[in-house]
């Protein structure tokens, strides 16, 4: 069984998000969690589903939960913090040699 890297990505957790492509096109909200070996994240209200949920001891009455599922990062932008646009995101070092993100149109460090 071979290693698998774990890749790097622009967007965090935390982030706020715009969708570009898929079912929920032009949608935003904040990054819950990033799956990193499978490049995708959850994104709070994007891509929502219907889960079926059994009956349990947890959950005696069962039922359908609406839960949101991951997306594949490349159909995400990083939204801008300072101007609220969508912006592309590069990787750069600052004046402490510490890789920091940056916006590149404006050259910004996020």
């Amino acid at each position: 069984m071979a290693l698998v890297k774990k890749k790097k990505y622009k967007i965090k957790s935390g982030d706020t998000v715009k969708v570009i492509a898929g079912n929920d096109k032009g949608k935003t909200g904040e990054v819950l969690s990033i799956l990193a070996l499978d490049g995708k994240a959850v994104v709070d209200g994007v891509n929502v589903v219907t889960k079926h949920v059994k009956p349990s001891a947890q959950n005696p009455e069962g039922g359908r939960n609406q839960q949101e599922a991951p997306i594949h990062i490349s159909n995400l932008m990083l939204i801008d913090p300072a101007s609220g646009e969508p912006i592309k995101v590069g990787k750069k070092k600052n004046d402490k040699g510490k890789n920091q993100r940056y916006n590149k149109k404006t050259g910004d460090f996020i």
